[in-house]
């Protein structure tokens, strides 16, 4: 690798890093206030403890059904007795101002409900992916927060990732020649007895839980969206872990510039990676989205190294949280608006019709 190829990638890194942390310029100083609404595993050993990283939000309040993790957790981070909220007195909310974000940690299929109530509220919105169980739904929620003129965002975590975030600069500017095969793959096999494997409640399997995160590397590694897809399930029926929802599924993407992208989701077998191929090379991440311990790989003109980066100012949690708020403050779009959320609740629409109908689906009308 050449001394300029060196500086060109880590000028890449920076970028990607510090764009996350630059604040416009007289922007107002002070903290976003965030309510927590659902405390299972991922809110509180994901989202809760990263709060101590951000430098522009904070956690203000919780909303559970639980009175014991009301308490537990509310002791935990010192938030007071008047800003914790069961489910029945949610929409208390509104008239608490400390509170300016709800983030929504719930099963899929309540996504739309608690963010269109909490818009409705008169709140900004955080939702986890997927953000809803149909296109509709995600409609909904944006229409809700356009309404009532407040910021919607989907956790889109690995966008904020900064291996993720270099993967998508170098792809983009065709560092190793213009992309022409993206193949992407994320599985691991499920344990039972979890709400992830009730449909009415995931509103689908592998696909609405870990598959999304194949479809949107795909997406953004591409910078564009599909044309036209086609799909295949493979699902054993008799284990009971599958009796209302897909274990695999693997999909083919084509987009407009002529990239096709592989993809798989799977609750019956363990990986995390994808890989960008171009005409010179390729940009491998394995793991490429878990919660730390990122690995990126370059091929280039026949040389192959690991790359690594300097440690970024924060992690992909802290810039997530920090980011909505920091687009509070200065009046700005998220870079993962709910328009993303309900661009790939429409392709995932599409793959399950692909995979039922067993025909390509086009997507490009």
């Amino acid at each position: 690798m050449t001394d300029e190829t060196r500086r060109t990638i880590l000028k890449g890194a920076g970028l990607a890093v510090a764009g996350l942390g630059a604040s416009r310029a007289g922007a107002a100083q002070r903290t976003i206030g965030y309510a927590i609404v659902g405390l299972g595993s991922y809110a509180t050993r994901q989202i809760m403890p990263n709060f101590k990283g951000c430098d522009h939000a904070r956690l203000v309040a919780l909303v559970s059904g639980t009175p014991e993790k009301l308490q537990r957790y509310g002791e935990q981070y010192g938030v007071p007795a008047t800003h914790r909220y069961s489910y029945a007195d949610y929409d208390r909310i509104r008239d608490n101002p400390d509170i300016d974000v709800v983030y929504v940690v719930l099963p899929n299929s309540m996504h739309a409900e608690y963010s269109i109530r909490a818009a409705q509220a008169g709140k900004h919105v955080m939702c986890e992916k997927p953000m809803a169980i149909s296109a509709a739904e995600c409609q909904a929620m944006i229409d809700a927060s356009r309404k009532a003129g407040k910021l919607l965002m989907i956790g889109y975590r690995s966008r904020f990732e900064p291996y993720n975030r270099l993967a998508i600069d170098l792809a983009r500017r065709g560092h190793v020649g213009p992309t022409r095969i993206i193949t992407a793959e994320h599985g691991f096999p499920i344990q039972p007895n979890q709400w992830r494997l009730d449909r009415p409640l995931s509103g689908g399997g592998s696909l609405m839980d870990i598959g999304i995160y194949s479809l949107n590397a795909a997406r953004y590694l591409s910078g564009e969206e599909p044309v036209a897809v086609s799909a295949i399930e493979a699902t054993d029926r008799s284990d009971p872990r599958f009796r209302t929802v897909e274990d695999r599924i693997s999909f083919l993407l084509r987009f407009p510039s002529g990239i096709e992208a592989t993809c798989v989701s799977s609750y019956s077998s363990a990986h995390n990676g994808y890989r960008v191929v171009g005409t010179q090379g390729w940009i491998d991440m394995e793991p490429a989205t878990p919660y730390s311990g990122h690995v990126m790989r370059i091929r280039k003109d026949g040389a192959e190294a690991p790359r690594t980066l300097p440690d970024p100012p924060k992690n992909q949690f802290a810039g997530q949280l920090d980011h909505l708020a920091e687009c509070i403050l200065n009046g700005t779009r998220p870079i993962v608006p709910g328009e993303e959320g309900l661009a790939d609740l429409r392709v995932m629409e599409a793959i399950y019709q692909s995979a039922a109908e067993r025909r390509t689906i086009d997507l490009s009308a």
